[in-house]
């Protein structure tokens, strides 16, 4: 039977350790080794991490607040699996996660699978903001193809002899790293394989400066990653895990060309007809809004439709204000590509 090492990091996570834990240790699939790292945390964690340690299956690290991908790094340094695999300390994998990540992971004609990618299911509590998360996540897994360019970080697991020959994590990439690790994979003519049956969940992601400071971080993340790994230069399938990110991001424009139309139209006061007037001439900029917008809400009919069943009122600011987000990382990430900085 084929080996795998599992590997997890925590920081300041002293309430998600158990949960995750049992649900590793409880896997269908045997022999296992599980390597829980400690990134210098101060909530209890580190003691809570050395327990676990003293289970037969598991090793447990400390370190110094480096960062996830340096905690990922040591622990692919001391595994011993044919296979790693990755989750997060908020994630509780399916009894049969690994199980199913093997059985996606034969490589088929023409093709090295290096690394297998599951499917995260994102939890819902009574916060909007963890619906909108679930469902818009649950949109992205349902478009995804076989080959993908990301092996993402909750529920993917890697070729270790492959992974160590890339040169495995990087610790300067503190976020996106799953997915710089996953471009290097495929730069080096390897493949990743999607399997949809290699369920792990996520506890629900709620309250919305949280979520919006996620999403500016993955945005200005992103930056980074297109400025070092530009089209030209990459191979394989292209982003498949973008999702919705297109769409917020014109919401945005969108509303400030329809407040920009409507002041235009308001310029003289208030006069119905001159109102009236302006419209039926389709000259002023208030239409330029209106092929974005129809193409928004119609993208997003369901995520919106839920979330504004929940929270008419907030909902709607919630997808202004990620769009917002999703801007500000933007503008981050062009700052650093500027500075020479490595961001995020």
């Amino acid at each position: 039977m084929t080996l795998v090492s599992i590997t997890v990091c925590v920081r300041n996570g002293n309430n998600w350790i158990d949960d995750c834990m049992e649900s590793l240790v409880n896997q269908t699939h045997s022999p296992l080794e599980i390597i829980i790292v400690d990134d210098g945390s101060n909530d209890g964690s580190t003691e809570t991490v050395r327990k676990w340690g003293e289970e037969e299956l598991v090793t447990a690290i400390t370190q110094e607040p480096l960062g996830l991908s340096a905690g990922r790094m040591a622990a692919l340094e001391v595994a011993r699996g044919e296979w790693v695999a990755i989750t997060d300390i908020d994630v509780r994998p399916e009894p049969d996660w690994i199980e199913q990540l093997l059985l996606a992971s034969p490589s088929q004609e023409d093709e090295e699978v290096v690394a297998v990618t599951g499917r995260t299911v994102f939890g819902q509590s009574n916060d909007v903001v963890s619906i909108i998360r679930s469902i818009e996540i649950q949109a992205k897994y349902r478009s995804r193809p076989r080959r993908t360019s990301l092996a993402n970080g909750p529920c993917s697991m890697f070729n270790r002899e492959k992974l160590l020959e890339v040169g495995g994590f990087d610790p300067s990439w503190y976020h996106a790293e799953d997915m710089e690790v996953s471009l290097r994979l495929i730069a080096e003519g390897g493949v990743i394989i999607y399997a949809p049956d290699a369920v792990v969940n996520h506890i629900p992601e709620t309250g919305l400066t949280r979520f919006l400071s996620k999403r500016k971080r993955d945005s200005r993340a992103h930056v980074r990653i297109v400025r070092n790994y530009p089209a030209r230069n990459r191979r394989g399938p292209g982003f498949d895990f973008i999702g919705s990110s297109w769409i917020i991001l014109s919401l945005l424009p969108a509303w400030l060309s329809m407040i920009a139309g409507f002041v235009f139209l308001l310029k003289d006061g208030f006069d119905i007809d001159n109102i009236k007037n302006e419209i039926i001439t389709v000259s002023e900029p208030v239409w330029l809004f209106l092929p974005i917008m129809i193409w928004w809400l119609l993208s997003l009919r369901t995520t919106l439709f839920i979330a504004a069943k929940k929270s008419p009122l907030k909902a709607p600011w919630i997808f202004v204000a990620w769009s917002l987000a999703l801007w500000q990382g933007i503008i981050l990430g062009c700052l650093d590509a500027l500075f020479g900085r490595n961001g995020h």
